[in-house]
């Protein structure tokens, strides 16, 4: 079982990345057109890279073989988890507008904070390594956004409001994933994201080709891999493991965002920064090692 648990801890870690290296996209998509609009097509490249996979699915599967869940459960699910995408990375790509690739991804990674605050109000139960974690995380985070002089631009401060957003979405994939397929939650929970940012681009941003084509690249990646690769990803890793412990784990995105602004963007890296990506590895590192038990001196395991 523990084994099972580091695979899937390992694939969480693998979104962090994906996301973490997103903002740099994300970043440069907006040399060329608008926030919603970027979304708007970035989300239905992710909605749309699920199709094969369902089909295949369907295909492997006999249909008298396969548990159906409510017909509704799957409607309410992906509206639901689609318009907190919306909102989250709504405030989060205008935000990036006024502040740099690592100040949004380490601030986003205050969502692993939020968590398990709202999963205490909602009734679940957290264990001291979590909380250990997070501590070391927010110090950690203290150390990489916090300036002397104690200012936050206004695109912090968006990218702030997005955070809780994308804590609910971790709530509710949560709760959800275990209960529906998970190729056809993301799926809907990408499309209702595209198309309210496409209702909105229509209405207040200038759509051309030339945008389009100029941001290709950032759109693909923020597409294919950001969103149908990593949310995926999270769709079924989150059915093995709780809220808390994910959202440390997916936390990390953050220290990826720093590296990836360094190496695409020339955004500098403190010596404080270097402290606090290391508080966060720490944090994550004493998160996945809280409770793991010897047995019999053969082998350790850790308690689900």
């Amino acid at each position: 079982m523990a084994k099972k648990t580091a695979s899937w801890d390992l694939l969480l870690l693998v979104t962090a990345i994906i996301w973490g290296f997103a903002f740099v996209a994300q970043r440069m998509g907006m040399d060329h057109m608008g926030p919603y609009a970027f979304n708007g097509i970035r989300f239905a490249l992710g909605a749309f890279s699920l199709v094969p996979f369902i089909i295949w699915q369907s295909r492997k599967q006999p249909v008298e073989s396969i548990k159906k869940p409510p017909r509704n459960l799957l409607i309410i699910g992906g509206l639901t988890a689609g318009f907190l995408v919306f909102f989250g990375a709504s405030f989060q790509q205008v935000g990036l507008m006024s502040t740099t690739a690592g100040n949004a991804g380490f601030i986003t990674g205050l969502y692993m904070v939020i968590v398990p605050v709202m999963g205490l109000a909602i009734g679940q139960r957290t264990n001291k390594g979590t909380i250990i974690g997070i501590s070391l995380a927010v110090l950690g985070l203290y150390f990489l956004s916090v300036t002397e002089d104690f200012t936050i631009a206004w695109g912090d401060v968006l990218v702030l409001i997005g955070a809780f957003f994308w804590a609910a979405q971790v709530l509710v994939i949560s709760y959800f994933s275990p209960k529906l397929d998970p190729f056809k939650l993301a799926f809907m929970e990408f499309l209702i994201c595209s198309i309210l940012s496409m209702i909105v681009a229509l209405a207040i941003e200038e759509i051309t080709w030339e945008g389009i084509n100029g941001a290709a690249i950032p759109l693909l990646y923020g597409g294919l891999a950001s969103v149908g690769i990593a949310y995926t990803i999270q769709v079924f890793a989150q059915r093995k493991t709780t809220p808390s412990h994910a959202s440390i784990i997916m936390g990390m995105e953050a220290v990826f965002a720093v590296i990836g602004g360094w190496m695409f963007l020339n955004e500098m890296l403190s010596f404080r920064g270097f402290i606090g990506c290391g508080l966060m590895l720490a944090g994550m590192i004493v998160s996945q090692l809280w409770g793991i038990k010897k047995i019999n001196g053969k082998g350790f395991k850790k308690p689900i």
